[in-house]
């Protein structure tokens, strides 16, 4: 077995403030570390507040020897009166022993990264990603990275699809060459930006019909921030009214045997009779007037959409609760 320096070196900085490239980095120097010896020990430890003693112990060579993986996180903040005694005890360490310090680069604590790189480490650059360019090159490193191929038009509306996230880019960009079987194109992305829609809309719905006030603001709020289209996220809303209706009306039965005059398929027949508990006749009728009026809202009636919705989805919850009172 090699020891974790025959594939990590002795020390790397990781620099830079976007925070999906750090994390990257280090569960990237984790796992190598871990590959060459599973027995590796990992610590990670915070510059503010570091005790010289805490680190001489973690620094020491083990009783039982093995490797040992040391992250020194936020080393910007390490007090100037510390940077004396802390910093050469991280460059004479055992030969078991494997140095990590994080950044994040800027003016702040640039005697660490000075005194530092005299030692000429390994360095991992995580500077945050703002100019279009260096975001659609992020793009075509992680198509490369997935073993993947993009066309000119896919990059694009990727980028206009998914926005600046990286870390949201990198996992579309996984999604899709693992759904198209390696190429991503703008035909590809169209699908998979409204199938996410859609979902999103189904999470909102779903919430909404059971009562589940909070949840069902915290995913509409969340799929406002996506950008999911308000039209959609009505008639998402609206249609999970109306299958709850329906099924509430058709009264008991076989799934299967229901689902054609109902024109669901049968697992939407369970789930629709499941969410129907709770509801009456009456907070039906209600519900389905405020989702009615909440299509023409987000059409044009209302000033602020994102209100409009918010606020039918605590209506229609009022309603659902108002039945479940008058039958208690």
């Amino acid at each position: 077995m090699s020891s974790p320096s025959s594939t990590v070196p002795p020390l790397t900085l990781v620099v830079g403030d976007e925070e999906f490239l750090i994390s990257r980095a280090l569960d990237s120097i984790r796992q190598r570390a871990m590959a060459a010896d599973p027995n590796t020990e990992v610590h990670e430890v915070d510059a503010v507040g570091l005790e010289s003693v805490e680190l001489i112990q973690l620094l020491s060579p083990s009783l039982f020897g093995g490797g040992r993986l040391i992250v020194f996180r936020s080393a910007q903040d390490l007090p100037a009166s510390a940077v004396a005694s802390v910093l050469p005890m991280l460059l004479d360490t055992d030969p078991e022993t494997l140095i990590v310090v994080q950044h994040l680069g800027g003016a702040k604590g640039k005697a660490v990264l000075d005194f530092l790189r005299k030692a000429r480490p390994a360095e991992i650059a995580c500077a945050k990603v703002t100019r279009p360019e260096e975001r659609m090159n992020f793009l075509r490193e992680e198509v490369s990275r997935f073993r993947g191929r993009m066309t000119a038009d896919g990059a694009a509306a990727l980028i206009d699809a998914v926005g600046t996230d990286l870390r949201e880019i990198s996992a579309v960009v996984a999604q899709l060459i693992g759904d198209t079987g390696g190429t991503i194109d703008a035909t590809a992305v169209a699908a998979y930006h409204r199938g996410r829609a859609e979902m999103t809309g189904f999470a909102v719905a779903d919430e909404v019909v059971v009562g589940n006030t909070s949840t069902a603001l915290t995913n509409l709020r969340w799929a406002l921030n996506i950008g999911v289209p308000h039209v959609l996220l009505a008639d998402a809303i609206a249609e999970g009214v109306r299958s709850v209706a329906r099924v509430s009306g058709a009264g008991p039965g076989d799934p299967f045997a229901l689902a054609p005059a109902l024109g669901m398929p049968p697992w939407k027949v369970k789930r629709a009779r499941s969410q129907a508990r709770g509801w009456n006749d009456e907070g039906l009728t209600e519900a389905m007037a405020i989702a009615a009026a909440l299509n023409a809202d987000v059409k044009g009636n209302a000033a602020d959409p994102d209100y409009a919705l918010e606020s039918a989805v605590r209506k229609i919850i009022a309603a659902r609760a108002q039945g479940a009172r008058r039958r208690g």
